[in-house]
């Protein structure tokens, strides 16, 4: 995804920055007219009326105002991991790292990826359906699928080229929906009243179905979730000011397609008021940047897709995957594995649904429980930070009544669609769920050693001829937070395993921070000259190059003398001959004769299976192939035996 901050200063209100970030942040929720009133219409046509018009207007702009002004705009941004959002960030600054806090954001990530596979689904489609007014026999499914596999098919080559035209086009899409509702408003300006909360409190009590019905209404929030996501690449200024004039752009067309079916509706027949307020003259082009729209939304969406699954990776919630930078902009990446599942999952929606108002109740449903989890999540965040526990309950109390109603109202369209969604979402869930859980019962089982007890093994190994030179410099990757300890495995293999002799043995501890972007590392010589640690802190949006990393440390250190690159080799060293390194990686094997409970062993096999689709430590660290050595070791389990085998008696 590109990043204003790249040629723009984020954190400062400026003409471009306002412009970066309609394009980036607000292509999503700004396609939503596109469906919205055409869900609502479709859902309560029986009872076609004012009340259904003035109701859904009246609750399309509380709805805009509670869960997107306030609660997003107003508090949300607010929760920022150096200047980073999104619900990983938003784990990331917990303190306090409870089962139900990963849990829960697990959920919304789930529901976050559902949403990306239902967006350009739906966008695209709705959008293409606009061409059925000039042919009714128009083959829509077809041009969509060919459109979405195009859209899936340039992510390889990067999206910055046509990102820079985001902005320009989102601009001309909101003024254009501003001027087509208030053409409608002006035949109309009692439509205007509908802003009057009363009629919302009248549509969900008096209007047959008007429950139910919120289901479609909350469809005008579709996108309210990457505002979050996008904190880090447009600022939290830029966004809060874009969103006044994206809100009234969207409630003057909200309002416009009201007034046109107070005045034209007669009820019963399926249409979309979207479209028909469009002027004649204004069709053709009016459904070309309704398409060219509804594209940027779904790259936006995209594009977020990779960055959500790379932090999740990161944060060990998801495994490991290829990940490439197919241009020059910093943070703008590309996940072909991801991409392929997207494209794939996206052609099954909608070969399955086939029409946009098929897919509705899908999409709606993936929408409500990111935002449930993202209302428990904050208020969690809020508690550890120590604000007054009576607002976070009162927040609670009233975001989980408002979303919790849309919660029950979409499962009134399970059969319809919302199956669908908790189908992906449960997937999603579940590699998340073992790979996460899954390590942390691998985790539980590593033993440390004490370094200092070590030290003059490590002098004499290395001084010891009688033992066969491994390399001049071992160096092992270790997840021990002490400096003077390291994975009793580490031990084994140096001393137990295979005796490895070597002049100098690196420890490399990779330490990914809360913050996004820190990029240092620290060098300790815990025996001069012999064993040495370097431990990286790297923030969690930093592509880890380990080897590229290591590199530069060994030119910074003898640049400064504490070491020397030559060749442990007196022949190879009068030659100016570089020094050779051997990296081991040392995968941990679970035994089978230990016991675990039937919880337990479901976890390991999810995370077995995720683990197919992770990549080696070799690709994700970046080390190089030809020279790292890939041991296995069992994982210890002190676990006391009932009895001991008895030796037979001789006879």
């Amino acid at each position: 995804m590109p990043k204003a901050g790249n040629n723009i200063d984020i954190n400062k209100i400026s003409a471009a920055g306002l412009l970066v970030t309609l394009g980036i942040v607000f292509g999503n929720i700004g396609t939503s007219p596109l469906y919205t009133m055409s869900a609502v219409l479709n859902g309560g046509k029986g009872n076609f009326g004012d009340l259904l018009v003035y109701g859904s207007l009246s609750c399309i702009f509380w709805t805009l105002t509670l869960t997107t002004t306030i609660k997003h705009i107003a508090i949300t941004l607010r929760a920022d991991n150096n200047g980073e959002g999104g619900i990983f960030a938003l784990f990331a600054l917990m303190k306090n790292k409870s089962v139900w806090v990963a849990v829960l954001t697990m959920i919304g990530g789930g529901a976050l990826l559902a949403d990306a596979i239902i967006t350009p689904s739906i966008t695209v489609t709705s959008a293409i359906e606009g061409l059925e007014l000039f042919n009714p026999k128009i083959p829509v499914v077809p041009i969509v699928l060919v459109i979405i596999a195009a859209l899936f098919f340039i992510q390889q080559f990067g999206t910055h080229f046509i990102g820079s035209y985001f902005g320009p086009v989102i601009l001309v899409w909101f003024l254009m929906l501003g001027l087509l509702g208030l053409s409608q408003i002006i035949s109309n300006p009692l439509i205007l009243g509908s802003l009057n909360p009363v009629y919302a409190y009248r549509f969900l009590s008096e209007f047959p179905g008007g429950f139910v019905l919120l289901g479609a209404v909350f469809l005008c929030t579709t996108g309210v979730e990457t505002i979050y996501v996008d904190l880090g690449h447009c600022g939290r200024n830029n966004i809060r000011v874009s969103w006044i004039f994206v809100k009234i752009s969207l409630m003057l067309n909200y309002m416009g397609q009201g007034a046109w079916l107070l005045q034209n509706y007669k009820g019963g027949e399926d249409l979309n008021p979207f479209f028909e307020i469009m002027p004649e003259w204004l069709l053709l082009p009016g459904i070309v940047i309704a398409t060219t729209a509804a594209i940027i939304a779904s790259q936006s969406i995209i594009s977020g897709s990779f960055t959500l699954v790379s932090e999740a990776a990161l944060l060990n919630f998801w495994p490991r995957l290829r990940v490439l930078h197919p241009t020059l902009v910093r943070g703008q990446v590309y996940m072909p594995f991801v991409n392929m599942i997207l494209w794939i999952a996206c052609t099954i929606v909608v070969l399955i649904f086939k029409k946009s108002g098929n897919m509705d109740a899908a999409y709606v449903l993936a929408i409500t429980i990111t935002e449930i989890a993202t209302t428990l999540l904050l208020a969690v965040y809020l508690f550890q930070k120590g604000v007054n526990h009576r607002l976070i309950s009162f927040m609670v109390m009233v975001y989980l009544t408002v979303e919790g109603s849309f919660l029950i109202a979409n499962l009134f369209k399970f059969s319809k669609g919302g199956w669908f969604t908790l189908i992906l979402g449960l997937l999603f869930i579940l590699i998340m769920l073992g790979w996460y859980f899954g390590r942390k019962i691998k985790n539980r089982y590593i033993s440390f050693a004490n370094l200092n007890k070590y030290t003059d093994l490590f002098r004499d190994l290395s001084q010891d001829e009688s033992v066969p030179k491994t390399a001049t410099n071992l160096v092992y990757i270790i997840r021990a937070n002490r400096k003077d300890q390291v994975e009793s495995k580490v031990v084994y293999s140096i001393f137990s395993k295979f005796p490895k002799r070597a002049d100098k043995y690196w420890l490399l501890h990779i330490d990914r921070v809360n913050e996004p972007n820190q990029f240092e590392y620290q060098v300790t010589q815990i025996i001069p000259g012999i064993l040495i640690r370097v431990d990286f802190h790297i923030g969690f949006k930093v592509e880890p190059s380990i080897n590229l990393y290591f590199r530069e440390v060994l030119e910074d250190l003898s640049a400064t003398g504490e070491i020397k690159l030559e060749s442990g080799y007196e022949s190879l060293r009068k030659y100016d001959i570089p020094p050779d390194f051997k990296f081991i990686l040392i995968e941990r094997i679970m035994p089978r004769d230990y016991k675990l409970s039937n919880w337990e062993n479901f976890i390991l096999f999810l995370n077995n299976i995720a683990g197919k689709m992770s990549i080696s430590d070799i690709k994700a660290l970046q080390l190089d192939a030809t020279n790292t050595v890939i041991e296995h070791v069992p994982i210890i389990i002190d676990q006391p035996s009932h009895r001991r085998i008895q030796r037979m008696k001789e006879i």
